[in-house]
């Protein structure tokens, strides 16, 4: 099919232009000065609208098994609500634990996604054991399966927590093959110490999560992961979920040094806090309970985020999308908060709430689109076929309307899950159509596209590297 994306606002990383987009099957064929395309095909009239490239996720958990339960959103309903909110594409974290081969596990979740999603997918993987076997299939998933990024946790003791020594033989490993090294960065062994003394003291409500994860906890594995990278001949390194003024110190100073750190910070870390959310009267908190945690309102966690995205000390903006619900879910946790299932959900807002930053003065246009789909592009090996509207470039366009309102809330969103954790915030603008290798996939709210659509795609290595 062919269509022409007519009177639009072209955005990219470089800046806006006026420009019609021609659409040829999945791909971009053209883009036109305003008014010169062909005539007699199909037109989408995005006339006052914002036509970007189709957001990318670089951090989605779907149907993860966590905290004796799992994710709520499956790869059929997390895929079609990322779609409905802008996001095309979505990366996922395959999970290797403890005793398991990496490629069976890899498997299991190809035969978890494989059919059921509605846009284009591809995995992280995650090493729950770092040992001989593991390190060799590395290399194999990088050259073979087209898994170019490997996460690593220095938090949960016993679940997924690698030692500093299992730590820097992987980050040796990534540096041979080119890949990165995503880290979840908390110091997990001291946290459980704090956990329990808190359970001890009768400290069992919501917010005692996030005050027994204090930021110190996180800039102190944020620095240690640095440094192991650097012993790795500088690895490649990406910190997840940032969301403490202290950890961004540590990853602004390694970048000001040159060096191959990078850092995702994720719309709850911008705009909620521990005081406001987790701390609301009862098991109300539950709702928001991640790791990392929420951070107070009384510091500067929040301003010194956007701040980081604006100056590239923090390069991308994931949801780290784990919902739960709070029926059977959350509700594990009712008098001990260390056994609420960690996650918020999210993957449907991404590219709402980040707009609103747009709107508020804290990001400009260009940077917007930089930090959800061209960056994670780049950084994660899909750069030109995402994250760009460029002729060659897949067709996953969406036109954005910064003239509509968007209300968020558990009635209308499209995630499994029984709340959610913006109800009630309002946007300053809406997604209006939403392309996907140039089908239709979401008009005006509505959802258009259809289970197995989407395709897993085999990615390269990072752009960034040096």
């Amino acid at each position: 099919m062919t269509i022409l994306i007519k009177g639009g606002l072209v955005i990219g990383p470089s800046g806006a232009s006026h420009a019609d987009v021609l659409v040829d099957g999945e791909t971009i064929a053209a883009l036109y000065a305003p008014g010169r395309g062909p005539a007699d095909v199909e037109t989408i009239d995005a006339t006052g609208k914002y036509v970007i490239p189709g957001a990318i996720d670089a951090h989605t958990h779907m149907q993860l098994p966590f905290g004796g339960t799992e994710a709520s959103d499956t790869f059929d309903t997390g895929t079609r609500a990322a779609a409905i909110g802008g996001t095309t594409t979505i990366i996922d974290f395959a999970v290797q634990r403890y005793g398991e081969v990496v490629h069976d596990s890899l498997a299991a979740w190809h035969a978890k996604a494989d059919g059921n999603c509605h846009i284009d997918y591809a995995f992280h993987m995650i090493l729950g054991g770092v040992d001989d076997e593991s390190l060799k299939a590395m290399d194999r998933l990088v050259t073979d399966e087209g898994i170019s990024s490997f996460k690593l946790f220095m938090a949960y003791p016993g679940v997924f927590y690698s030692d500093d020594g299992q730590i820097l033989r992987a980050m040796q490993k990534a540096r041979s093959n080119g890949s990165m090294i995503m880290m979840h960065a908390e110091n997990g062994p001291a946290i459980d110490v704090l956990v329990q003394q808190a359970l001890q003291r009768g400290e069992t409500d919501p917010i005692f999560h996030g005050l027994t994860r204090p930021q110190e906890l996180e800039a102190e594995a944020t620095s240690r992961a640095i440094w192991l990278a650097a012993v790795a001949a500088d690895c490649p390194l990406y910190i997840v979920h940032l969301s403490a003024s202290k950890a961004l110190e540590q990853v602004k100073a390694a970048r000001d040094l040159g060096r191959n750190v990078f850092a995702e910070t994720c719309p709850q870390y911008l705009y909620l806090t521990l005081e406001d959310q987790l701390g609301a009267p009862g098991f109300e908190g539950a709702k928001w309970v991640c790791s990392t945690p929420l951070r107070s309102g009384k510091q500067s966690h929040r301003a010194d985020l956007w701040q980081g995205l604006r100056t590239n000390d923090l390069s991308v903006v994931s949801t780290d999308h784990c919902p739960f619900c709070m029926k059977d879910q959350k509700e594990l946790g009712l008098g001990d908060f260390s056994k609420i299932p960690n996650g918020i959900g999210g993957v449907e807002h991404r590219v709402d709430l980040l707009y609103q930053g747009v709107v508020d003065g804290k990001l400009s246009l260009a940077r917007w689109v930089e930090t959800i789909a061209t960056t994670p592009a780049r950084m994660f090996g899909l750069y030109p076929r995402k994250g760009v509207i460029a002729p060659g470039s897949d067709a996953d366009i969406v036109v954005y309307d910064p003239n509509a309102h968007t209300r968020i809330s558990v009635e209308t969103h499209h995630m499994n899950m029984d709340h959610s954790a913006w109800e009630g915030w309002e946007i300053d603008g809406g997604v209006d159509t939403v392309l996907s290798r140039g089908t239709v996939v979401a008009r005006g709210g509505t959802y258009t596209g259809r289970a197995g659509h989407g395709r897993f795609l085999k990615r390269g290595l990072s752009d960034y590297l040096l």
